[in-house]
């Protein structure tokens, strides 16, 4: 392959690597449909309450990472914790498509760029800006990836259903969330991003490259929209985090 001024673009689009995930993740007895739900306390506390049950486990040197199943009208959903961050949170979702997940809704929050989207409030991407590094591991270099339609339709009907109002648009993903300057906002926003956050891009290159549907659903955290940090708030909203998992595991049940 040919060398390229900056390392990131190098991209090799060989299906095989030196290390394939199947060679470190045995296949399970898991439901092919999986939440990634960011929210630990929430998946901890339906495992308390009986309403999850642990089925699997991956593990990484931050520790072992629980797979619970839950069910949704009927049928079994798995759902897991996917760390924080691209690179780990797509080593994560190549790990559960080994072991044989195959249809795929995040839920999680986010940094608005626009005032006006309230803590809270949903947002469904259906693509994301590429300012991370591990998308172009997985696709050639490009501006944006886009969320796989059929399970962004899922969510749509799941929350049209539900009456719960939310907005459809394009996400930042970055790896820095201490580099978020004034003049990148500004030109995030100004390209139609309504949020920031940091796997969605990663998540949609590598559901794209393994060939599995992939959407996320994500609520209005922290203000990033002026010069002046606002937190909102946003990591103590309970009844949101909980409500959000539920509404990714009904999406992806119909999936």
């Amino acid at each position: 392959m040919r060398r390229e001024r900056y390392p990131i673009l190098e991209f090799d689009p060989a299906r095989d690597a030196v290390i394939h995930p199947s060679q470190v993740v045995k296949p399970a007895d898991v439901p092919e449909r999986c939440v990634l739900c960011f929210f630990r306390e929430v998946l901890v506390g339906l495992e308390q309450g009986g309403q999850a049950q642990r089925v699997a486990s991956l593990r990484s040197e931050i520790g072992e990472i629980p797979v619970y199943v839950v069910e949704v009208n009927g049928v079994r959903v798995a759902a897991f914790q996917p760390g924080v961050g691209a690179a780990l949170g797509a080593g994560l979702l190549e790990a559960v498509i080994a072991m044989g997940c195959r249809k795929f809704i995040a839920c999680g929050g986010a940094g608005v760029l626009r005032r006006d989207i309230a803590a809270g409030h949903l947002v469904v991407p259906t693509s994301a800006v590429r300012d991370e590094g591990t998308s172009y591991h997985y696709l050639a270099p490009a501006r944006e990836v886009a969320a796989s339609p059929e399970a962004v339709a899922a969510v749509e009907r799941v929350l049209q259903r539900r009456g719960i109002p939310y907005l459809v648009g394009k996400t930042w993903t970055t790896d820095a969330p201490y580099r978020e300057t004034p003049d990148k906002v500004r030109l995030r926003r100004a390209e139609g991003c309504l949020t920031v956050e940091m796997e969605a891009a990663a998540f949609f290159a590598v559901a794209q490259f393994r060939g599995v549907p992939f959407a996320q659903i994500l609520y209005g955290g922290d203000d990033v929209s002026g010069l002046e940090w606002d937190p909102r708030g946003w990591h103590q909203r309970t009844t949101v985090r909980e409500t959000l998992f539920w509404l990714a595991a009904e999406a992806c049940a119909e999936m």
